[in-house]
């Protein structure tokens, strides 16, 4: 289980006084396994708490000690995603997250391991700069654990980012969804982008976990549907759905090798 000591908040909020926060730490302490990848016991954190209560050292050195030895984790899920959090709880079959920016639960069955991230560095959000909607596309991809490159290049794809697309077999919207899929994942109205990126992101994420990640059938799912990517154990035999999954994944890996040279870019840049 894993608490995170409201100490450096609530100090610089004001709200409680600081031996208050020590006696309030002291009680989360009960049922605190680790702070940030640290065991209590190795940094002696048991003590200074208690000598922060008694009024016998000063609160703002352990806050001090505290902020020192602060560090987020990693959740690695099944996937191969690694998700940044600074604070994490084991309720039942379902593991709590504290993220920077808000909170989010996952099945304990798509974790297979939470690691210390060695270094604390500010959050990277996706490279989507310059891409139409990119902030609804950046929530939605932090959102549900998906790519951003893959989101863009099934929007691509799909309506060429035209908001108001209406194929020939009313799928609607950016992300080209169709009205029972659209309904069943709650959408009211699906011609506005924010809606339609959420919810075409989410599909994203459920045929990826239903397929094991498998993007080729994943794909395939999206454009041709479940039912005969099941029939067929494979990608459907449809020129339509072959020539879909192929775009798809040339517009990917393009702009995968462009995020790369970006990043590589940047870190020589800092150097």
């Amino acid at each position: 289980m894993r608490l995170t000591i409201p100490a450096q908040r609530s100090l610089e909020s004001g709200v409680l006084t600081c031996q208050q926060q020590a006696r309030t730490s002291i009680v989360a302490m009960q049922g605190l396994q680790k702070i940030s990848g640290r065991t209590l016991a190795s940094v002696g954190m048991a003590s200074l708490f208690s000598k922060c209560a008694k009024g016998l050292l000063p609160c703002a050195i352990l806050l001090s000690l505290f902020a020192q030895t602060a560090r987020a984790e990693y959740v690695v899920l099944r996937s191969g995603q690694r998700i940044t959090v600074t604070g994490y709880q084991l309720v039942g079959n379902t593991y709590k997250l504290t993220i920077r920016g808000g909170s989010a639960e996952l099945p304990a069955t798509e974790v297979v391991a939470i690691e210390p991230e060695e270094v604390f560095v500010s959050e990277k959000k996706p490279i989507v700069t310059g891409t139409p909607f990119a902030e609804f596309i950046a929530s939605a991809a932090q959102h549900h654990g998906v790519d951003a490159d893959l989101i863009v290049s099934v929007i691509t794809a799909e309506s060429k980012f035209n908001p108001k697309a209406i194929s020939r077999k009313n799928a609607r919207g950016l992300m080209q969804l169709l009205p029972e899929t659209a309904a069943r994942l709650g959408v009211k109205n699906v011609f506005d982008p924010q809606e339609n990126i959420e919810a075409g992101t989410r599909y994203l994420r459920e045929l990826l976990d239903r397929y094991n990640n498998d993007l080729a059938l994943t794909l395939a799912a999206y454009n041709a549907g479940p039912q005969r990517v099941e029939q067929y154990k494979t990608i459907p035999p449809y020129r339509e759905t072959i020539s879909y999954v192929r775009r798809v994944q040339k517009t990917y890996q393009s702009r995968k090798s462009v995020s790369t040279e970006q990043s590589t870019s940047a870190r020589i840049g800092s150097l």
